[in-house]
This record gives structure tokens, C-alpha cells and sequence, in this order.
């Protein structure tokens, strides 16, 4: 694959992983819109692997005690910081991961993969979001997660297999609605996105790794390390900025999307 098509795929992905506009849709729209080659399962491997490079290393804090209570969790002992946030997290995933085979088994996922889909969850869960940050409380922190918001977020995660819908939007979107700050809400959907993302990367890489040569291997590993790059300087922008501002300039960019390809897909 072209070296400027590789960097353009991993400036989509690293960009959009973590904003809440959709990298998937972004994706999905590349080749479709631009008459680009379609990059394939494995790239896309290859750029999520990059991407959650970037959220373990940002934050890594949260990551080594969600790991350092793994095991306790694991045994049921709910009972420490890194306990609750790594049960937490494992809960959260569950919703994606049955939805997520759920459209593998029935097909359902490459239907839903069409232009005139992204348009209307981008306009849809953008207004969502509009309303969800706006008439959000401002009551919990990040210490407030457990177990009932953890499987509340877990239901919105779920929602973002449509393509467009966003990962990151959506459980920012089902944050803010139970309370959260917009930081703290960010910060949990970014550390729901780890085993979100190994979840999907460990399904797709099964699928591929038979098929994959040296030219492709070359490939995913240079467009995993321009996705890790860009996904690290767009998480920390987006992060440094929810001081300071709320989730409209995003609203108002999902909303301006999602109308011009409605009006691409029906014209």
C-alpha cells in the first residue's frame, strides 16, 4: 500500500479514535468517498493496536492499578481502587463483546457499513451528546465508578459497533448523563476503550494472521506507529482542552458531517 495511504489511515485513526466523532465511520467513508483502495482488515488491526498503545501509555497510572487489582477482581474481592476499576472495566465490556459477535454471526456488521448509515448516527448521537453534556450533572468523579455505572457505560459502549455512532462519543455521552465531569467522564471512556480494543483487535487479528505476508506485516507496523503517534497528540489535546471548553465544536462537526452525507447518500 501507497506510504501516503498508510498515513493518511493512521491520521483518521489516531485522530478520531478517542474524539468523539468516529473513527470507524472515518474509516468506512475513506475509500468510499475517495475511490482509495480499501485498506483491509489487516491495517485496521494494525492501527487499533497503535492506538491502544496511546491510551495505555496516557494513562498509565490508571493502567497499572487497574492491573495491580486484576487479580483481586478476578476473585471476586471488590475491596481496593485498582479492584473496582479493573471489575469495572471487565464489565463494561461484556455489553460490546456479545453485540459485537452478535453482528459478526448474523452479518449484520458489513450492512451496516454504508454511507447513509454514518449520516444519520452522526447527526443522531451527536445531538445526543449535545444534550447529554448540556444537561449533565457535574456530581461524580472518576472515584465514583462502579459497578452499576460501570454496566450502565457498558450498554452505551455497545451502541458504538454502528458505524458512526463513536466509542469514545457514546460513553462520554452515557458519563456525563449519569453525573460525571466532563474530564473524569473522558478519562473512564478512554480507559473503557483498553479492553474494548484488545476485545475487537484479538477477533480481527484471528481472522487475518493467516493471511498476512511480509508486505502486509510492513505495512500494519508502519501504520500502527503513525497511529500511536497521532492518537497520543489528539488524546492529549482533547483531554488538556475539557478544562476549558465542553463537547460542542465536536457536536457542531458531527452534525455538519452527518447532513452532507445524508444529503451524498439520498441526492
Amino acid at each position: 500500500m501507497p506510504l501516503f495511504q498508510l498515513l493518511l489511515i493512521a491520521l483518521i485513526q489516531g485522530i478520531t479514535e478517542f474524539l468523539p466523532v468516529s473513527s470507524s465511520g472515518h474509516l468506512i467513508l475513506l475509500p468510499g468517498l475517495t475511490g482509495l483502495e480499501d485498506q483491509g482488515q489487516v491495517i485496521d488491526v494494525a492501527v487499533h493496536i497503535g492506538t491502544l498503545g496511546a491510551v495505555v501509555l496516557y494513562f498509565w497510572s490508571d493502567v497499572k492499578l487497574g492491573l495491580l487489582g486484576l487479580p483481586r477482581a478476578l476473585t471476586g474481592r471488590i475491596d481496593t481502587e485498582g479492584s473496582r476499576l479493573a471489575a469495572g472495566l471487565i464489565i463494561a465490556t461484556i455489553p460490546t463483546v456479545l453485540f459485537g459477535l452478535f453482528l459478526h454471526v448474523t452479518g449484520l456488521s458489513a450492512s451496516l457499513r454504508s454511507v447513509a448509515v454514518i449520516g444519520w448516527t452522526m447527526l443522531i448521537f451527536g445531538l445526543v451528546l449535545y444534550w447529554a453534556d448540556q444537561t449533565g450533572k457535574e456530581s461524580k468523579t472518576a472515584q465514583d465508578w462502579g459497578v452499576k455505572d460501570a454496566i450502565l457505560m457498558g450498554f452505551w459502549q455497545a451502541i458504538a459497533l454502528i458505524p458512526g455512532t463513536s466509542r469514545s462519543g457514546i460513553t462520554i455521552t452515557g458519563a456525563r448523563r449519569l453525573g460525571y465531569n466532563r474530564e473524569d467522564g473522558a478519562r473512564i471512556a478512554m480507559l473503557m476503550s483498553i479492553p474494548t480494543i484488545i476485545a475487537s483487535g484479538t477477533l480481527l487479528g484471528t481472522e487475518v494472521a493467516i493471511q498476512a505476508d511480509a508486505a502486509v506485516a510492513r505495512d500494519g507496523a508502519i501504520a500502527a506507529a503513525m497511529a500511536f503517534v497521532s492518537a497520543l497528540l489528539a488524546l492529549s489535546l482533547m483531554m488538556r482542552l475539557l478544562r476549558s471548553i465542553s463537547f460542542t465544536p465536536y457536536v457542531i462537526y458531527r452534525v455538519i458531517l452527518g447532513i452532507v452525507l445524508l444529503v451524498y447518500a439520498y441526492a
